[in-house]
C-alpha cells in the first residue's frame, strides 16, 4: 500500500479500474484546509487523460511494471509483432499501445511495459532519439544556415519530419520521437 506522498513521474497507479501513468503531479497548501496533492494522468490501457485530486495521505494503488527490451519485426494485419531478446518469444500489440509507431522501422529496439500481475503488455516505448535516412527532401541552399526555416522531409519509416534548408537527400539524422522534431545530422 501506498499513500500520495510516494506518487512521482511515470508511476503507474489503478484508480477506477484502469491504469494510468503519472504524468505531471504537485501539491496545494492553504491556510486552513488540508493539504492537496493533484495528478495529471494519462491512460495506460486507454486512451483518456485526466486530473485527479487526494487528500495528503490517502492511499493510492501503484502497480508494478517491468520494461523489457524487445525487437520490432514486423507490421500486418494483427498489429505490430515484436520478440523477446531475451526468450526470442514474439507477441503481436495493437497500433494505440505503441508510443509512436511512426518512427518504427523492423529490427528496431523499443521496450515494452508488462504488467508484472497479470503478465499483459502495456504499452511500448521507443529510444528518445532515433538515427534514421532522409529518402526524400527538396533540394537545400548552399549556405543558408543562417534562419531556423525549415522544410519538410520523409525519413525511411514513411514519416515526414521537419528538417533545416541544408539537411539534403540521402543523408543520416537524429531524431525526437517523443516530438518528432529534428535533432542534429549524423555524420557516418
Amino acid at each position: 500500500m501506498a499513500t500520495t506522498a510516494d506518487i512521482r513521474t511515470g508511476l503507474i497507479i489503478k484508480l477506477d479500474n484502469s491504469l494510468y501513468s503519472v504524468v505531471e503531479f504537485g501539491q496545494n497548501k492553504t491556510a486552513r484546509a488540508a493539504a492537496k496533492v493533484w495528478a495529471k494522468l494519462k491512460g495506460v490501457d486507454n486512451s483518456r487523460s485526466i486530473e485527479h485530486t487526494w487528500n495528503s495521505g490517502d492511499n493510492i494503488f501503484p502497480v508494478r511494471v517491468e520494461k523489457k527490451a524487445f525487437q520490432f519485426l514486423y507490421k500486418d494485419d494483427s498489429g505490430y509483432n515484436f520478440m523477446d531478446k531475451e526468450t526470442f518469444e514474439q507477441i503481436a500489440l495493437a497500433e494505440t499501445m505503441v508510443d509512436a509507431p511512426q518512427f518504427l522501422k523492423d529490427g528496431d529496439e523499443v521496450f515494452v511495459m508488462i504488467n508484472t500481475e497479470t503478465e499483459q503488455p502495456m504499452s511500448v516505448e521507443l529510444p528518445d532519439k532515433i538515427v534514421v535516412k532522409v529518402t526524400y527532401s527538396e533540394p537545400g541552399m548552399k549556405g543558408d544556415t543562417a534562419t531556423r526555416t525549415l522544410k519538410p522531409a520523409t525519413i525511411e519509416t514513411g514519416a515526414t519530419v521537419m528538417v533545416p534548408l541544408f539537411v539534403n537527400e540521402g543523408e543520416t539524422i537524429r531524431v525526437n520521437t517523443k516530438t518528432g522534431e529534428y535533432i542534429e545530422r549524423v555524420k557516418e
